[in-house]
């Protein structure tokens, strides 16, 4: 085989894998480990999204409708101020729990009239029975559970809200009267608050 064949051939062959080794030189990691990539730029802050935090939610004394009347705010808040104790027969402050004519009593305690213990006898003799359509925050609403007889009693917040402490194993809570189950068992509501400055109205029924 002629010499400049031999070096011809050598060249050939040789030519191939001296690409291949300069791709895999391209290719390897850098020393901190990451492949570097051509190319890409690091974002600058004009190009990054700003990410809007959802608003937190309201605080409990956002709870308390506007319209309300002076008496009528501070039982609201009192009660509203409360949410999240826990249910408990006989219970009538935050420390040893509510069940919910306590509750009733205690959100009471700093206005005018001076309510009997239980929900019964809230619903048979004390104040003015209200029209559901005309309740406004403040009224007491009753309801008949599980019984034929007045057995529970909530604060009405407005916009269909009512706060109580429902049962056994349950807290101080907002519902609403557009549930099926609270709809059934509505019975009566009652305006202990009085209409002006002081002025009070009771009406045995």
């Amino acid at each position: 085989m002629r010499p400049f064949f031999k070096t011809w051939l050598t060249i050939c062959l040789l030519m191939p894998l001296a690409a291949h080794a300069t791709n895999r030189e391209q290719r390897l990691p850098d020393v901190n480990g990451y492949t570097q990539k051509s190319h890409v730029s690091a974002p600058s802050s004009k190009n990054k999204q700003t990410v809007k935090r959802s608003p937190q939610l309201s605080s409990k004394s956002s709870l308390v409708p506007p319209m309300a009347t002076k008496e009528s705010s501070n039982v609201l808040s009192r009660a509203v101020n409360v949410l999240g104790t826990p249910y408990r027969w006989g219970g009538s402050s935050p420390s040893k729990g509510f069940d919910c004519s306590g509750l009733v009593k205690y959100a009471f305690n700093d206005a005018t009239f001076d309510l009997p213990r239980t929900s019964n006898a809230m619903a048979s003799g004390h104040g003015e029975k209200v029209d559901r359509k005309d309740l406004k925050p403040g009224d007491l609403i009753f309801f008949n559970l599980k019984s034929r007889r007045v057995n529970h009693v909530a604060i009405y917040l407005g916009n269909d809200r009512f706060i109580h402490a429902p049962r056994r194993g349950k807290s101080v809570s907002i519902d609403t009267l557009k549930k099926p189950y609270w709809q059934k068992h509505y019975v009566v509501a009652k305006r202990v608050m009085p209409k002006e400055k002081n002025t009070l109205q009771v009406v045995q029924r």
